[in-house]
């Protein structure tokens, strides 16, 4: 599994459904919850190069989902992410592969913390996300709040 940066240009193509020699896109990459985030990066003027969109590649280098930061790290040093995967690349792995290296690159970058949340139903994110070191921190409204220090 790799993390390919997504910038604006790219998101574009993305969301355009542009595909190039090289982009090796999954016919259902990329899936509906996705394409909110890749057309605010799309029109971003000033996207961070680093807490942005990135494309989940499996072990064949095909983008099978994304993993993004929702901006840079706070005052605080705090960083949210979230992820996903089409749902025949589900139960590999690659979801919690994806969100430790998401979390190396965010400390790798001056963040020291890192937040997170999934519905209370969605027991397949609550096991990644526990996997990946998440601790849960609160509940609210049918979802489940999770942080871990970096």
């Amino acid at each position: 599994m790799t993390l390919d940066r997504i910038d604006p240009a790219l998101a574009a193509r993305i969301v355009a459904r542009d595909e190039r020699d090289g982009d090796h896109w999954h016919p259902e990459y990329p899936f509906e919850d996705e394409l909110v985030p890749l057309r605010m990066l799309a029109a971003a003027q000033n996207a961070d190069p680093v807490f942005t969109l990135y494309a989940i590649r499996d072990d064949d280098g095909v983008a099978v989902g994304g993993f993004g930061f929702f901006g840079p790290p706070d005052a605080s040093g705090a960083v949210e992410f979230g992820y996903g995967l089409i749902p025949s690349a589900r139960g590999r792995g690659l979801a919690t592969a994806a969100v430790r290296e998401g979390l190396r690159i965010a400390a790798a970058h001056g963040a020291v913390r890192a937040v997170a949340d999934t519905e209370e139903t969605n027991a397949a994110s609550l096991a990644v996300l526990a996997r990946a070191g998440m601790t849960e921190i609160r509940r609210s409204n049918g979802m489940v709040y999770v942080a871990r220090t970096l």
